[in-house]
């Protein structure tokens, strides 16, 4: 079931701390570039607006494993990682047919990780993969793998070692961090680590230095505009809803701004048409254990309203981890190895009326 134009109220709860999570996770432009943390009020939706009716959630694809991260690449497909088989697959939106688009990388060790999320520079794709390595009894390297065929990739960024020589202010006890999320930015890449709080620059060269760091907040989800970065904060234990935010800082500048609150574990962040800006939510925290998942079906897609404040644009996903909007449909994957697609997600005049 869904709900149109219905503000998310902080509500008592506990939820994931900044440890491991258990589910994991475009690059656009724009001219002239809004200030820091500032979308302008055409991008945004006035909270007392009617939406245009969003579309059931559909079932689209399934039968992947461990799919955490996605993107849009060559040709309009969508690329969803697959960390438990370390693989890449490639999914033709026009016909739904799916194919492997690279194999061979480090899967999951622990149920989670692998080959975690990816992005494209032109045609040639870049996966961050995490959680292996020496502390989870293996050689594989913690970092950004370029992919150079079917079965071939180089490591261009060793993130692990970094982490180790480099650690961050909060509490940690992942040494070489667990890297959520990778988006293009000013030639190279932006990477988010959830366990370590903080938002790593790097090159195509494989230079890295920390872009942006925080308290414990959980960063996860990135999207950029121009040179500001926004990004989503699933919140630390007890991850009260109000701790679920999208924030929004720039290159040259500490200062973060808060663009929206009140979702519950946001995962994702991505602009749709006419930069409308929405988020994802994972859901309520089964409270099993930490790093366990969401319950079923308490996820939601969120759109940001212009008063700091989400109205949920559908709801009763299950444990959604990353999204893409092409046009004006969002493509939702989940921890069970699902595509669910909600049209018209925009209201006008960038929806239908």
């Amino acid at each position: 079931m869904k709900k149109i134009n219905h503000p998310i109220h902080a509500a008592p709860l506990k939820f994931l701390t900044s440890a491991i999570f258990l589910i994991f996770l475009m690059f656009t432009s724009c001219s002239p570039e809004p200030g820091l943390g500032e979308l302008p009020s055409e991008y945004l939706v006035n909270a007392s607006a009617k939406l245009s009716e969003p579309g059931e959630p559909e079932l689209f694809l399934s039968g992947f494993q461990g799919a955490s991260g996605s993107t849009i690449g060559p040709g309009g497909d969508l690329f969803v990682t697959e960390g438990a088989t370390g693989t890449i697959s490639r999914v033709d939106l026009k016909t739904g047919d799916i194919s492997t688009f690279a194999t061979g990388l480090p899967p999951s060790i622990i149920g989670i990780g692998g080959a975690n999320d990816i992005v494209f520079i032109d045609d040639t794709a870049y996966v961050i993969v995490t959680l292996v390595g020496p502390q989870f009894g293996t050689e594989d390297i913690v970092g950004i793998y370029r992919i150079d065929g079917p079965e071939t990739f180089t490591v261009i960024a060793d993130i692990g070692a970094f982490s180790v020589e480099n650690p961050p202010k909060t509490d940690f006890f992942v040494t070489m961090g667990v890297q959520y999320s990778i988006e293009f930015y000013r030639g190279g890449f932006l990477v988010a680590d959830g366990h370590h709080n903080r938002v790593l620059e790097v090159t195509t060269e494989g230079d890295i230095s920390v872009f942006q760091e925080f308290g414990n907040i959980v960063p996860t989800g990135l999207d950029v505009l121009g040179h500001t970065v926004y990004m989503a904060e699933a919140g630390p234990v007890p991850h009260n809803p109000e701790d679920g935010k999208v924030v929004a800082f720039g290159p040259n500048s500490s200062d973060v701004t808060t663009i929206a609150s009140g979702a519950r574990l946001l995962v994702d962040v991505e602009f749709g048409r006419g930069r409308s800006l929405f988020a994802l939510s994972q859901g309520i925290w089964n409270e099993e254990g930490e790093g366990s998942p969401a319950f079923p079906d308490t996820g939601s897609l969120v759109q940001v309203q212009d008063d700091g404040t989400f109205s949920i644009v559908a709801d009763g996903l299950d444990r959604p981890t990353s999204m893409e909007i092409v046009h004006n449909k969002a493509y939702i994957v989940t921890l069970m190895g699902d595509i669910w697609t909600v049209d018209n997600i925009s209201a006008p005049p960038y929806g239908k009326n």
